[in-house]
């Protein structure tokens, strides 16, 4: 099961993005070749066997691969959380 995206988790995300999108997607591009190279190989596949633009469907891929992880990782702090 996916984990549910607050409204936080979208904002930090969008203000990273955002700030500067070519250099943020740039970035991912990497960081997901690194990461999941498997996810990164299928993002590039859909990217380049559409009709669309092509850095707008990374964009899209890049953008929600960063959402489901944040949501994750804050997910799992509440789950671990101590008093």
């Amino acid at each position: 099961m996916l984990p549910v995206i607050s409204e936080e988790v979208a904002t930090t995300a969008f203000n990273e993005i955002f700030e500067d999108m070519p250099a943020w997607r740039k970035k991912m591009i990497h960081y997901i070749k690194d990461e999941n190279p498997e996810i990164n190989t299928a993002i590039i596949e859909a990217a380049n066997k559409t009709n669309l633009d092509p850095k707008a469907v990374a964009l899209g891929a890049y953008m929600t691969y960063l959402l489901i992880e944040l949501a994750a990782k804050e997910n799992d702090a509440m789950m671990n959380y101590t008093d």
